[in-house]
């Protein structure tokens, strides 16, 4: 019988283990909530930071993990950000089908009301404002944004519409609440920054409407 050594008790490692985990790869004790812990703190740090300032090394930290962790899950800072874009539209996107099943002539206020709605909760208004501020500054972020935006959102919306220019149409009803959350929420210009919600509503779908659906 051979002796037994010292690195042969309980909390040995077998032969090659250490080779075989890939480098980064998450032991397979890791919580379930990682993943979703560094996605607030992206979301955070593109808020704080914008897309340019921020990096995987920042939210890492921000989360309490490994740079090797975030790249495990989500790739590259860009990636990172399609995937807090993704998140952060979810609702919007969780909301869509409600839009696009409204009668024609009802799909402005719907459309309204639920841009706003997203605006207004204190949940989404955060990466909501960490998107726009990184898209406007970076052409990576803006690209990211764009490729979601048009291909969730804005192209079936003009799938409900029909005429030749629908796809215009539909772009001409987001610029229209885009501004309007640009002008309230981000750069906070009043009256409009302190106007009540439902009031913005009843003056703002009508021309929302006017896009989709007028002459």
């Amino acid at each position: 019988m051979t002796g037994v050594t010292a690195s042969d008790g309980p909390g040995a490692s077998a032969p090659g283990d250490g080779a075989a985990r890939r480098r980064g790869r998450p032991p397979r004790t890791e919580s379930a909530g990682t993943r979703d812990r560094i996605l607030g703190a992206a979301r955070e740090e593109f808020s704080a930071r914008g897309y340019e300032k921020t990096s995987v090394r920042g939210i890492a930290k921000s989360a309490g993990v490994d740079s090797a962790l975030v790249h495990h899950y989500f790739g590259t800072k860009e990636q990172v950000f399609e995937a807090a874009v993704e998140g952060a539209l979810a609702p919007a996107f969780a909301a869509r089908d409600a839009v696009l099943d409204a009668p024609l002539e009802e799909v402005g206020e719907r459309m309204t009301r639920m841009i706003i709605g997203l605006w207004e909760n204190p949940v989404t208004r955060v990466p909501l404002l960490a998107i726009v501020r990184s898209a406007v500054n970076n052409e990576t972020a803006a690209g990211v944004f764009r490729r979601l935006i048009a291909g969730q959102l804005l192209r079936r919306i003009a799938g409900r519409l029909g005429p030749s220019d629908a796809e215009l149409r539909a772009e001409l009803a987001a610029a229209q609440l885009v501004g309007i959350a640009m002008i309230r929420y981000v750069i906070r210009v009043e009256p409009l920054a302190s106007a009540d919600a439902e009031q913005i509503i009843a003056r703002v779908a009508p021309v929302v409407q006017g896009h989709l659906t007028g002459p």
